[in-house]
């Protein structure tokens, strides 16, 4: 390597570690009115006491010491991290407009530059959290033509697992799919067909970009990015996968741009279109394509990526547990039958399949540590003090994964989530999309997605073991952003009484 090279780097990183001493510095020379936590050291802060392929683990084994409310410093930032459901529903619910704005997540934040709704704050967070809201509503999210919709996508869905014959298959590309249509309808207003060479890169490119962000890699990267940032690692391959998606939607949005007619407006993509020419006269509007390509980003991560991943998760929790799916059966015999397609307003009376679509969701745990939020001023938290721009991670493991509310709560079991009487039971500490101000924009149409997908799959197929079941590993494979399940093989056989 050439010596001016060696010597520019060498310099670069004394700056950045002196930079980074007198943050530390600066931070913990006040740091009396903060929770506790155990002493960082300088420059790592404490990220060497923590297991970075296991985070939330490795929080909640801090928590045993220093309480639900305890302060970490996770390289260049300080973090305040709530443990349980009283810390998190206080924080979030209780004081929500205090706890709303989003947390430091640099690769995010270099992603997006702040753009769309996910890493956006303040008046720009609050527009477009507010249209998209109006927009998908205005499209059916939580009406009968959205369900018509995800119908229709289970329904394609189906078809595509008949293809595999009863065969082994690895059932992550036809799970994927369907909840990823559902998105294109409502931003593109199109179904792809599942062989399409532009939905297979597309789906590609969704399913290549969670994995990396999930990865031990990116967690590093999200606490020493100053360091970081210009050194080789994967870190440059998720920008360009991202980079990637963003020219997939550009594109997109050039086609409608083509075509835009205000009197018959068919998506997203041409809602915002107009809301920027309705805007155009005013200099500091945040209806911008840039605005527009990183918000369908966060829809497609919120709406796609998620959904697909805890189809996935939820089908080896089945195959593991065969006397759970055989119950399901059960109950879509006795309630659907096999003459028509399985809708919503079949959930109340499939109380059991409704307790284990959510006991999936609660066991896989897929976003464990939320995303981060931080606080819009100087907040008092119990007998706290959290200066205003502190990150706060809530801990939704420690909430979903409550030994009072969910008595073994490393088991799979539905009975969480059923009376005494076998009647379905809510629970305040069902939070995996989150809760208040940052809760999941997409979470009425992913409860629709999960309960219609996996009836009408059930409903039609049973799952059939290439090993013994309890030789399944259902351990994720990372636990960095999110939870990856494993990869396994399945095979989807004619259910007998369809």
């Amino acid at each position: 390597m050439d010596t001016s090279v060696v010597n520019a780097f060498g310099l670069l990183l004394c700056i950045s570690c002196l930079l980074l001493f007198l943050a530390w510095k600066k931070d913990y020379g006040g740091r009396g009115k903060l929770p506790p936590g155990p002493a960082p050291f300088p420059i790592i802060g404490n990220i060497l006491q923590l297991d970075l392929k296991n985070v939330p683990e490795s929080l909640c084994k801090v928590t045993k010491e220093y309480g639900p409310v305890f302060t970490l410093q996770m390289g260049f930032q300080r973090v305040v991290v709530l443990h349980g459901y009283k810390a998190v529903k206080e924080a979030l619910i209780d004081h929500g407009d205090k706890f709303a704005a989003r947390g430091s997540i640099p690769v995010f934040e270099f992603i997006s530059q702040g753009l769309g709704i996910v890493t956006s704050n303040g008046e720009r967070w609050k527009q477009l959290r507010r249209f998209a809201l109006m927009t998908l509503r205005n499209f059916g999210m939580g009406k009968k033509s959205i369900e018509e919709n995800v119908q229709e996508g289970a329904k394609l869905l189906v078809e595509a697992i008949k293809q595999t014959k009863g065969l082994p298959c690895d059932p992550t590309f036809i799970l994927g799919c369907a909840p990823c249509n559902v998105i294109c309808s409502l931003i593109f207003q199109k179904h792809f067909d599942y062989n399409d060479p532009k939905f297979l890169y597309l789906m590609k490119l969704l399913d290549d970009d969670l994995k990396l962000l999930s990865s031990p890699w990116i967690q590093v990267y999200n606490n020493f990015s100053p360091l970081i940032h210009y050194l080789p690692g994967l870190h440059h391959k998720l920008f360009k996968i991202t980079n990637l998606q963003k020219k997939f939607i550009l594109e997109e949005v050039k086609e409608h741009q083509k075509r835009l007619d205000p009197n018959n407006v068919r998506d997203f993509i041409d809602c915002f279109l107009i809301k920027m020419e309705q805007e155009k006269q005013k200099p500091q509007s945040e209806f911008t394509i840039e605005n527009l390509i990183n918000t369908a980003v966060d829809l497609f991560a919120a709406g796609a990526e998620t959904t697909s991943t805890t189809l996935k998760y939820g089908f080896l929790m089945l195959l593991k547990h065969p006397e759970i799916t055989e119950k399901i059966h059960e109950e879509i015999d006795r309630v659907i039958g096999h003459d028509r397609s399985p809708c919503m307003e079949d959930r109340i009376k499939m109380p059991y399949t409704n307790a284990v679509v959510h006991e999936i969701q609660r066991y896989i745990d897929h976003i464990p540590s939320s995303l981060p939020h931080a606080v819009t001023q100087d907040v008092q938290f119990r007998q706290y003090l959290i200066p205003k721009g502190t990150t706060v991670i809530p801990l939704l493991t420690s909430v979903l994964y409550d030994d009072k509310e969910f008595p073994n709560p490393h088991q799979f079991d539905p009975g969480h989530f059923l009376d005494a009487s076998g009647n379905f039971k809510k629970s305040d500490y069902f939070m995996p999309f989150s809760a208040g101000k940052r809760i999941c924009l997409g979470e009425g149409l992913a409860r629709m997605e999960l309960f219609l997908f996996f009836t009408t799959v059930l409903q039609n197929f049973t799952l059939k073991s290439l090993i013994d079941t309890k030789d399944i590993d259902t351990t994720p494979i990372d636990s960095g952003f999110s939870r990856i399940p494993p990869s396994f093989k399945l095979c989807f056989l004619p259910y007998q009484n369809a």
